[in-house]
């Protein structure tokens, strides 16, 4: 696998004095050269991100290989000749970002694009817009044929002739019931462009929904290769929230730890896609539940961003050490565990080809055969954070997920494994604890790799 050229690296992670555990590291990609869990040093880069300028140029450099590379093999998977994505600017389709160069933030006024397989050509790329990509887009004429026709007041009557001039049989559109990746078609841009094609091509319109969550979800070998950088920067936070540095018993509270990640995120350049989030497991013998952190207590964060386009997603867990403890209790390790176990059945059931609904309830019944108590929700990463793709559960869908958990697994995409298992703790008076984990892997054809690793002990808080 060739790797991707270092970029010069800007900003760099405080590495706070944090008390943990030994966490185990899966290995570094290429990920097709590794076996599943062969432990590694992690990558001198985990700790490190880019600078904006470096991230639009790797953005650039990856959209190059998916036009060459992802678009051709999908649209073929499919049986689709031509590809027409519309949309007009402050109502961005949902796939145009993965459609552009960067930096761009938005459709410029209308915006078409047309992709049409030429074969042994590959596929063409046009752009009907009489603005061009606008000044935003400098870099377009690289990765686009402009289309627009001077002589033409009309972009619908320029889009018209490109069809027929191509003759396609089969034109996706973005319109699903299922997925919203694939829904991005407007009722009235639609209904524009069936008029402009007329009764014959109107006919030949059909559903992108497979396309276009198949261009979403599938990695390139160097987007799965930096997929393990996202991820390393994303434990890195997760370590800082749970030090001392961060955490002081009886004063820190869950609202502090998700202020303070978020502007830890800020400060690196990186946008949340959503609010981050803290959580308590107390002892009930140890006192009500609270929002402030106390000794004994089991702390889980939830935090995930985008950086270079693409999501993470991660839950761990920390425990706060009791006064005179070395150690967290036995029967919260343990159910760590048990939640370990889980990840592992499940990355077991992966198998290109099977459904999500599959997957689930495979993966459900081999675990309760072995007596864990599970539960599983995991779902794509990819551009956006609940991603294309399949769905492998919800939290209250453990009996399969309608429609998208129909949608076959992939290899070459990124997955967050996400799941939990209920665990009496003895320590705790037998008291029910659901450990909840999540962690980012890679499937390929090698199988499920957890990037940069996943946690099996407790991060411990002194």
């Amino acid at each position: 696998m060739r790797r991707t050229r270092r970029l010069v690296l800007a900003l760099i992670l405080v590495a706070l004095p944090v008390a943990i555990l030994p966490t185990a590291h899966g290995p570094d990609l290429p990920i097709l050269a590794k076996a599943r869990n062969e432990p590694v040093k992690r990558s001198q880069a985990a700790s490190q991100v880019l600078d904006l300028d470096a991230r639009d140029a790797l953005h650039n450099r990856w959209l190059t290989a998916r036009f060459e590379q992802v678009l051709p093999r999908v649209m073929r998977r499919e049986g689709i000749d031509m590809w027409i994505v519309i949309c007009r600017e402050h109502a961005e389709d949902p796939v145009y970002l993965s459609l552009v160069p960067q930096p761009s933030m938005f459709a410029w006024r209308l915006t078409m694009f047309v992709y049409t397989d030429r074969g042994a050509a590959g596929v063409e790329r046009l752009t009907v817009n009489r603005y061009g990509g606008g000044d935003l887009h400098k870099s377009f004429p690289s990765y686009y044929t402009a289309a627009w026709d001077p002589e033409s007041v009309d972009p619908w009557d320029r889009l018209a002739q490109i069809v027929r001039a191509r003759k396609p049989q089969k034109i996706a559109i973005n319109e699903s019931p299922t997925f919203a990746f694939a829904d991005g078609l407007s009722a009235s841009l639609k209904a524009r462009l069936v008029q402009a094609l007329g009764p014959e091509y109107a006919r030949r319109l059909v559903s992108s929904e497979r396309l276009a969550v198949g261009w979403l979800e599938t990695r390139t070998a160097d987007e799965l290769e930096f997929y393990n950088e996202i991820v390393a920067v994303t434990h890195r936070v997760a370590a800082e929230a749970f030090s001392p540095a961060v955490i002081t018993p009886g004063v820190t509270t869950i609202d502090d730890l998700e202020s303070w990640v978020r502007r830890r995120f800020a400060a690196l350049d990186l946008d949340a896609w959503f609010p981050p989030m803290f959580y308590i497991a107390r002892n009930a013998s140890a006192g009500p539940a609270s929002r402030v952190v106390q000794r004994g207590d089991l702390l889980r964060c939830d935090i995930g961003f985008r950086y270079v386009g693409l999501a993470s997603d991660i839950q761990q867990v920390a425990y706060v050490l009791r006064e005179g403890e070395t150690a967290p209790p036995r029967g919260l390790a343990d159910a760590l565990a048990k939640g370990n176990r889980l990840q592992d059945i499940l990355a077991a059931e992966f198998r290109v080809g099977l459904t999500g609904n599959a997957v689930l309830a495979a993966a459900l019944a081999r675990a309760r055969a072995e007596g864990l108590v599970p539960r599983i929700y995991s779902h794509p990463l990819g551009y956006h954070g609940h991603a294309a793709g399949s769905r492998i559960g919800l939290p209250d869908m453990q009996d399969g997920v309608p429609g998208m958990g129909d949608y076959p697994v992939y290899a070459n995409t990124v997955w967050a494994i996400e799941l939990g298992v209920g665990v009496p703790v003895p320590e705790w008076n037998n008291q029910q604890v659901q450990m909840a984990l999540e962690e980012d892997a890679a499937f390929t054809a090698a199988g499920i790799v957890f990037l940069d690793g996943r946690q099996t002990r407790l991060r411990v808080i002194r």
